[in-house]
């Protein structure tokens, strides 16, 4: 069966599409790209918590959107050369608007419109079934890394690090999420000098690490908290990113210095929660990571993960190694998830999410 996923994280980078074909337990990704979104359209998406009450804007937005993902999956198609009558079904995450772990949340992403364009079933919605079943809603991804990464010879821990880090043990199924991945980064990067990201974490580089202030923010509750436990934006957005950029320029930091510090961050707080929630769990045996997500680009943030975690027995390195190109294990993760719907199957990992057992996940869109 021949599966397109989109995927839009929390970062707003942009419409990540994985197409990919499934046969007999294997997974092949025949081809994946990234579509920016209109920069109009991703300031929206930003403004969004400010005008919750905005029924109309959101439902405008909700359509849009639905329009934007049929567009790149129909152009994912035209620049690899498949004919999009080969594929079969789309698994949508859509683009997360609100999230409280264990009580609500909402995508939006309208999938009527994405198979009216394109004569594709949809399955999209995923998170709710979820946090019906009495789980987080997240993370998703471990059922995809457990197929795709699982080895019976080595222990690994997939990390993806979008607009926030997620983790998962893959012999175990325990997966949480670890705190901010590229999410105040992106911030900082878009305050201080007007770029969407730090490409290739060459500012980071350039900067020094205010350790001070990141040893204060790994104080805070969050990273604290033992699994499960699930982060957004409502924890690491703008708020947040106000107060860490001012906790940098009160101990003299400049603009490189946030950015380095903010790199850091992600780093050590992957580190701070293997070496405090998983660390005894693996025996203190060697161990994989493998890291997929725009994170994996950051040489600067890989090299301060690998600085922090090998000490602690973890080898480092991208899923590109693996056969799968880091930008689109998430929307591969998606495709797969979706064939399970499909064919009736649970998606949810209990172990990961808290919820009291394996549902189906997400709602069919028919054409």
């Amino acid at each position: 069966m021949r599966v397109a996923g989109i995927m839009s994280g929390t970062s707003l980078d942009g419409i990540d599409v994985a197409i990919v074909d499934i046969k007999r337990g294997k997974v092949r990704t025949i081809a994946h790209t990234t579509t920016p979104y209109p920069s109009a359209t991703r300031q929206r998406l930003l403004d969004v918590p400010l005008a919750v009450s905005a029924a109309g804007d959101l439902s405008r937005l909700n359509f849009e959107l639905g329009e934007l993902y049929a567009k790149a999956v129909a152009s994912t198609c035209r620049g690899h050369k498949i004919p999009q009558n080969s594929i079969d079904l789309i698994g949508c995450h859509g683009q997360t608007i609100y999230h409280e772990g264990g009580k609500n949340t909402l995508q939006i992403g309208e999938a009527a419109v994405i198979a009216e364009r394109l004569g594709i079933p949809v399955v999209s919605d995923f998170r709710t079934r979820d946090i019906a079943a009495g789980g987080q809603g997240a993370p998703l991804v471990p059922f995809a890394d457990s197929l795709l990464f699982s080895s019976a010879k080595r222990n690994r821990v997939a990390l993806n690090i979008g607009g926030i880090a997620n983790i998962t043990v893959l012999r175990t199924g325990i997966a949480f999420d670890t705190g901010p991945g590229n999410m105040v980064i992106d911030q900082l990067m878009q305050q201080l000098f007007a770029k969407p990201f730090d490409r290739g974490g060459k500012t980071g580089k350039r900067g020094t690490v205010l350790q001070t202030v990141v040893s204060t923010k790994l104080r805070e509750a969050f990273f604290q908290a033992r699994p499960p436990k699930t982060a957004g934006r409502e924890q690491f957005g703008g708020e947040y990113t106000a107060r860490f950029l001012e906790a940098c320029s009160k101990a003299d930091g400049t603009s490189e210095d946030a950015i380095a510090s903010a790199t850091a961050l992600t780093a050590q707080s992957v580190a701070l929660a293997y070496s405090n929630f998983l660390l005894n769990i693996m025996r203190h045996a060697p161990v994989d990571f493998i890291v997929s997500g725009g994170g994996a680009r950051n040489q600067t943030l890989m090299q301060m993960l690998r600085q922090h975690l090998e000490p602690l027995g973890c080898a480092v390195q991208a899923s590109d190694d693996l056969g799968l190109p880091a930008e689109a294990k998430e929307a591969a993760a998606f495709a797969l998830l979706a064939y399970e719907t499909w064919h009736r199957r649970p998606g949810n990992i209990p172990s990961a999410t808290g919820a009291v057992r394996p549902a189906i996940l997400g709602e069919i869109t028919y054409v």
